[in-house]
């Protein structure tokens, strides 16, 4: 009888905080971090304008041109280059803002969970399978009319969300208890995640109105 195998070690506390916040919500920490570069850039652009009016750099240097006359001259002398250099990094700046526009409102990735890996073959869970599955188990703890949940992340450092509406009679207490102790737990033993961080949502469900008698 072949021994099974040992679940994957925890990730790291810094891994595992990344994680944390990819269940959350979605990481926009690439486009704080060109906007944090753009306004820095932007900003110091604008002190240097304002110090050369206020004519820190020289009183008769507000009054001349922005561009050395030399490189004025050298564009005047090859205008040719000068029209393709403009045209290149016109293209390259409209590269880099679709880029990062598509970059910013393409769906969110949600991985499939693969659970055993042989040399061969390999057994897949696709993310919908394992999401459906998990909701279903946790529409059926009591106090819970309806549950949703969605798998995010990478492969390989999958996160979970989960949203649950409760009835107006449910212990939040008991269905927290229940669904990290039952639920979560069955699908990380299921899936072999030794770390599966979770996000939870909870909301009141809109109870349904009977009909009115007459």
């Amino acid at each position: 009888m072949e021994k099974p195998a040992d679940p994957p070690p925890a990730p790291a506390s810094g891994a595992l905080k990344r994680r944390s916040r990819s269940a959350v919500a979605r990481s926009s920490g690439g486009d704080r971090s060109l906007l944090v570069l753009l306004g820095t850039v932007v900003l110091a652009v604008g002190v240097l304008v304002a110090l050369l009016g206020y004519g820190v750099f020289g009183t008769d240097r507000g009054g001349r041109p922005l561009l050395d006359p030399m490189v004025v001259d050298l564009l005047r002398a090859q205008p040719l280059i000068a029209r393709i250099v403009a045209i290149l990094v016109g293209l390259l700046l409209l590269v880099l803002g679709l880029s990062w526009a598509a970059r910013s409102l393409r769906p969110e990735r949600k991985p499939d969970l693969v659970i055993d890996r042989g040399p061969a073959t390999a057994i897949t869970v696709s993310s919908s399978a394992a999401a459906d599955a998990l909701a279903a188990q946790a529409a059926e703890l009591p106090g819970v009319g309806r549950a949703k949940a969605r798998m995010v992340g990478t492969e390989d450092a999958p996160a979970l969300r989960v949203w649950v509406w409760l009835s107006d009679d449910a212990d939040v207490r008991d269905v927290l208890e229940k669904l990290h102790g039952q639920v979560l737990a069955s699908a990380r033993s299921s899936l072999g995640i030794a770390a599966l961080p979770v996000a939870v949502r909870l909301e009141l469900d809109q109870p349904t109105s009977g009909p009115r008698v007459a």
